[in-house]
């Protein structure tokens, strides 16, 4: 299942809801599409929290700072997703920060003019909770793998789900497009750059997987959640 699955499964047309200016629907034209420059910073941790975001065009990556300044990667987010949503159930500062990784644009609205959407629309409040929900449940499972698992697994185990998250099927493979860097996988498992490459050489000499900058090929889903032990 992609990225994009992720509101059909309520029924309900977000794109259209958070985006009517691009479908000429006229509906809530008063909501504000802004663009950030790659590098830019869409909010910093501590800002006031009053704003909810849709992602219509790039990637963002949403992340902290410990205590001593290290960067703690949480997700990267794709098109079609929301974010900042903590500022609609009473977040009244930033405990992440959000970055563009691309030149990215956004739909952003206020918590009142969410709020009045949410009313207008009775799909999006269980779509919003679904998002919540899945976050919270995918924070978990990272926890639970850097608890119990070592770097090789949790580094097959998140291409397994990034694949069936943002892969496209192509005859009996599986591609991701716009594929991470090493250093953006090794910060989402907590792993290190080089033991990411060592991995996917492995997989890729065992003709598992292709990879580029650009994207991802996997052969054969099947030999790849296979090589998690």
């Amino acid at each position: 299942m992609n990225n994009q699955s992720l509101w059909y499964l309520e029924n309900i047309d977000v794109m259209g809801i958070f985006c009517p200016e691009k479908l000429g629907s006229g509906e809530m034209e008063h909501l504000a599409h802004k663009t950030f420059k790659k590098g830019e910073y869409i909010y910093l941790p501590d800002e006031f929290s009053d704003k909810i975001f849709f992602l219509t065009n790039g990637r963002v990556k949403i992340g902290t700072y410990s205590d001593s300044g290290k960067e703690i990667t949480k997700s990267i987010l794709t098109t079609g997703e929301v974010f900042g949503e903590l500022a609609i159930v009473g977040e009244t500062t930033r405990r992440d920060f959000a970055l563009a990784m691309d030149d990215t644009m956004v739909c952003l609205m206020t918590v009142e003019e969410m709020k009045s959407m949410m009313r207008e629309h009775n799909g999006l409040s269980l779509f919003l909770m679904k998002i919540m929900g899945s976050r919270v449940l995918e924070m978990e499972q990272r926890l639970e793998s850097l608890v119990f698992k070592d770097s090789r697994t949790r580094i097959i185990e998140f291409l397994v789900s990034l694949a069936a998250k943002r892969g496209q099927r192509v005859g009996y493979e599986m591609l991701v497009r716009k594929f991470l860097t090493h250093q953006e996988i090794a910060n989402l498992t907590a792993t290190s750059r080089q033991t990411v490459t060592t991995v996917l050489n492995e997989l890729r000499n065992k003709n598992i997987l292709i990879f580029n900058r650009r994207r991802l090929l996997i052969r054969d889903m099947e030999k790849l959640s296979a090589e998690v032990v």
